[in-house]
């Protein structure tokens, strides 16, 4: 029995030989399996066993910024027999209640966290247009004529927060480093949406509230929301 240490952004290529009776289980961390044609794997959290013996996988890396270990396990042909179906492929396994519960509330933790931060933004979004307003802002639209009221920030907040909630909980199922990724995706979209308020044709004071009104919310989200994946991908 021995244990392989994967640091951080760590890879270690897998040598056939010395997998071919070896049994891993995951004991700290998440390991992420490297398919033969180089893309990414499925992510194996703790408590996950798996061998590798004719899978084609041709190496593990640790997808977080943890170590992660893996417990090596080198059965004699008695303990297979005891231990073990001898029928089994050789294939990779995990025990799926550990890693369904792990996952579960991952997810849920991150719902959590970006939905108070959305409450939050809606709020300090809602506020602030307030004190724009008081200061002399109208948020007149030239095109038809309207005025765009409180409420409607509220909503327009909340509905694009909620999308970037969805856009972190799919980057922490799918990507190997959902925050980075997130940060990188949520930036790009705040930048577009920064884009129509010049185009609007309203007033300078009006264009210059909608251009701090869009990244208020993104001030609140976006640090929250990346936070909250590093945290979880750990």
């Amino acid at each position: 029995m021995r244990t392989l240490t994967l640091r951080g952004g760590a890879r270690v290529a897998v040598v056939a030989a010395q997998w071919y009776d070896a049994f891993g289980v995951v004991t700290r961390g998440r390991v992420q399996l490297e398919l033969r044609d180089g893309e990414p794997g499925p992510v194996l959290g703790r408590d996950s066993g798996f061998w590798l013996h004719g899978t084609g996988v041709r190496a593990l890396r640790n997808p977080g910024r943890r170590t992660a270990t893996v417990r090596i396990l080198t059965p004699t042909p008695d303990q297979w027999r005891n231990d073990m179906n001898s029928s089994i492929e050789p294939g990779i396994v995990a025990d799926p209640a550990p890693a369904r519960t792990g996952h579960t509330h991952r997810f849920r933790g991150l719902a959590v966290t970006g939905l108070i931060a959305t409450l939050a933004a809606m709020v300090a979004t809602t506020l602030a247009a307030a004190l724009a307003r008081a200061v002399g802002v109208d948020f007149e639209i030239p095109d038809g004529g309207e005025t765009i009221p409180l409420p409607g920030f509220a909503v327009v907040t909340g509905f694009f927060s909620v999308v970037g909630i969805v856009i972190a909980v799919a980057l922490l199922r799918w990507s190997a480093r959902p925050a980075q990724r997130f940060v990188w995706t949520a930036a790009s979209l705040t930048a577009l949406s920064l884009v129509p308020p010049l185009l609007s044709g309203a007033d300078t004071a009006t264009a210059a509230a909608l251009l701090g009104l869009h990244l208020v919310p993104a001030a609140v989200m976006i640090p929250t929301l990346a936070r909250s994946l590093r945290t979880r991908i750990d």
